[in-house]
This record gives structure tokens, C-alpha cells and sequence, in this order.
């Protein structure tokens, strides 16, 4: 399996890890006889501040994934993954450092850090789909 194949895994993986992570915030308020089960809010607005922190992570993360999956689909299905490969895992790393920044604070100082892995992602993107264009046609 390609470096692009395993890091494509982990961000599935990653995002799974995040909507366990949503579960167990409201599961936590359920189980507590805070909320009642029928009751979320689907933006996370109403779970307190790590509910809506951990609800936005998964939600970017999805955002991100089909962006990634398509590029590193191509990338594979066209044996073209020596050009993924390079930055595949420093992709996922990013996800996963931008994800657990989310989850930790809002501060301005985090908020500037999580842009930047962020950035870095989309940036590799582009790389990428500049590449497999050159490639691709």
C-alpha cells in the first residue's frame, strides 16, 4: 500500500475518532440527566464549549476529506502517488495537529496555529492537483 493510500486511511480514521468524540461529549450530558437524547443541536451550539470545539473539529475534518480523498483517489488510481506520497503523512499530521488545536482552546494564539496547519493543508492541495494536472493531461 502506497504512502498516499495510508495516510488517505487516516484521515477516515481520524475523522471516525472525532464523531466518537462528539458521541461521548453528549453521551456524557445524557447520561448525566442534562440533556435528553433527542434534543442536540446539530451545530454542537448547545453541548458547552469542548462539545462545540470537538463538533466544529469533526466537522472541518469532513469539510477537508472529500478536498484530500479526491486528490489522493487520482493520485492512486492513476499511479501517479510519488506525487502525493512525499507530503501524504505531513497532510494527515497536519489534520490531526489542526484537530487537537480545536479541541484545546480558542485562544487567539491557537486560533493562529490551527489556521497555519490549515493553510498548510490546502496548500499541499494544490500542490498536488498542479501536479497530477501536468501529469494527468
Amino acid at each position: 500500500m502506497s504512502i498516499t493510500a495510508t495516510a488517505l486511511i487516516g484521515l477516515v480514521v481520524w475523522t471516525i475518532i472525532l464523531a466518537f468524540v462528539v458521541v461521548g461529549k453528549r453521551l456524557s450530558l445524557v447520561m448525566g440527566g442534562e440533556k435528553d437524547i433527542n434534543t442536540f443541536l446539530p451545530d454542537g451550539k448547545d453541548v458547552g464549549d469542548f462539545g462545540l470545539r470537538a463538533t466544529r473539529a469533526h466537522l472541518n475534518s469532513l469539510e477537508v476529506l472529500p478536498l484530500a480523498g479526491g486528490i489522493m483517489l487520482l493520485a492512486i488510481a492513476t499511479g501517479n502517488t510519488a506525487i502525493t506520497d512525499g507530503l501524504a503523512m505531513a497532510f494527515l499530521y497536519c489534520r490531526v495537529i489542526q484537530s487537537v488545536i480545536h479541541l484545546i482552546s480558542v485562544s487567539k494564539m491557537m486560533v493562529l496555529l490551527r489556521a497555519t496547519f490549515f493553510s498548510a493543508q490546502f496548500v499541499f492541495l494544490i500542490i498536488w492537483a498542479l501536479a497530477l494536472c501536468n501529469v494527468t493531461s
